[in-house]
């Protein structure tokens, strides 16, 4: 299942021109950083370990630049943005959904900063509202030093899971495991708190619950109380 899709266009590595332009865009920010954010962040975090370190500053700006709705300047980077994709070869990055699992799907052929600013420059494509919310995912990505996969979402996403469910919406996906009803949006902590001991309490082995299941059940709701405190508390 496509979640999100980022098509760059870019010069070969052997042309002496430096261009990029940017393709079909699926980039959904929406519950923040929604899955084009997280598509994003993945490749960023993929490539700028790539790119040399010097460079690394310089990116951050251009992520500040698009955050304030600025013109991107890049007297280092030197690569033009443009419309026409006449010539250029395609890169596609695809994040894509199966069971639980998320992950992503990458046919490149460019350089690693042709990748990292295709991503900075599709950023710009998205209502300022949603570019407010996935700019802070990519600073996130730009430091990010550890593995790609799961561990990496997680960390884009601000959870301690990488299920599809926790991705697509972590706050509906935690009102569903501490068992808050239907039609439940905000609860405060103190209701939290409630439903987390009492959920806690019917998962375990000493009350009933099955002991096969019931580490996994209790990180879930550890996990989920802390999605719905964090947000209460915004």
């Amino acid at each position: 299942m496509l979640l999100a899709e980022l098509e760059v266009w870019h010069t070969r590595p052997t042309s002496p021109t430096r261009r990029v332009a940017l393709g079909n865009l699926v980039l959904p920010s929406d519950p923040p950083p929604g899955f084009g954010g997280l598509l994003l962040g993945a490749v960023v975090a993929a490539h700028v370990r790539d790119v040399h370190e010097d460079l690394v500053p310089d990116l951050h700006r251009l992520v500040d630049q698009v955050d304030r709705s600025q013109r991107i300047v890049q007297p280092r980077m030197r690569h033009r943005f443009q419309v026409d994709r006449h010539g250029l070869a395609r890169s596609v990055h695809r994040l894509v959904g199966g069971g639980e699992e998320v992950t992503v799907d990458s046919e490149a052929s460019g350089t690693p900063l042709v990748q990292l600013l295709g991503a900075l420059y599709a950023v710009e494509r998205l209502q300022e509202s949603s570019r407010h919310l996935i700019t802070p995912v990519l600073h996130k990505a730009l430091r990010w030093r550890g593995p790609l996969g799961a561990l990496l979402m997680a960390h884009l996403a601000g959870t301690s899971r990488a299920s599809l469910a926790t991705l697509a919406d972590p706050r509906a996906w935690a009102l569903d495991v501490l068992g808050f009803p239907p039609g439940t949006t905000r609860p405060g902590k103190r209701e939290v708190q409630t439903m987390f001991r009492n959920r806690m309490r019917d998962v375990h082995p000493d009350h009933g619950g099955d002991s096969n299941s019931a580490s996994t059940l209790m990180v879930d709701l550890a996990e989920a109380r802390r999605i719905l405190v964090v947000d209460a508390g915004r």
